[in-house]
């Protein structure tokens, strides 16, 4: 199949559902580049047309904290005093770029995460 850029629904679970078909496809083969393609039309449909939610920054914090088995004193070298990790827990102050940059390295989740709430 020729495709073109991805304009309907239809069009789009087409894509999907052929993309999925071709998904393990052998490296340097026409389902390979089709592949490819398919790829780069869908992501481009997804973002024209679905919003990812945003994620609330503390709640991200506060699940990696959980999910990692860590307490709010072990962010203190990553964000400051215990006051200042207590200010950020509890909403009362924002996370700076830097911040952001720190959280993102030590949870290793993107940065954007942190940066919609800075």
């Amino acid at each position: 199949m020729n495709w073109k850029v991805l304009k309907t629904e239809d069009d789009y679970n087409k894509a999907s559902i052929r993309m999925m078909e071709i998904f393990n496809a052998e490296p340097n083969t026409p389902e390979s580049d089709e592949l490819d393609l398919l790829i780069v039309l869908v992501k481009d449909y997804d973002e024209k047309h679905y919003q990812l939610p945003q994620l609330d920054a503390l709640e991200v914090i506060k699940y990696k904290m959980q999910e990692m088995g860590i307490k709010a004193k072990d962010l203190e070298p990553i964000i400051g005093s215990k006051g200042h990790v207590s200010a950020i827990l509890s909403g009362k102050r924002e996370i700076t770029l830097k911040m952001a940059q720190k959280l993102k390295d030590y949870f290793k989740i993107p940065a954007e995460v942190f940066l919609h709430s800075a």
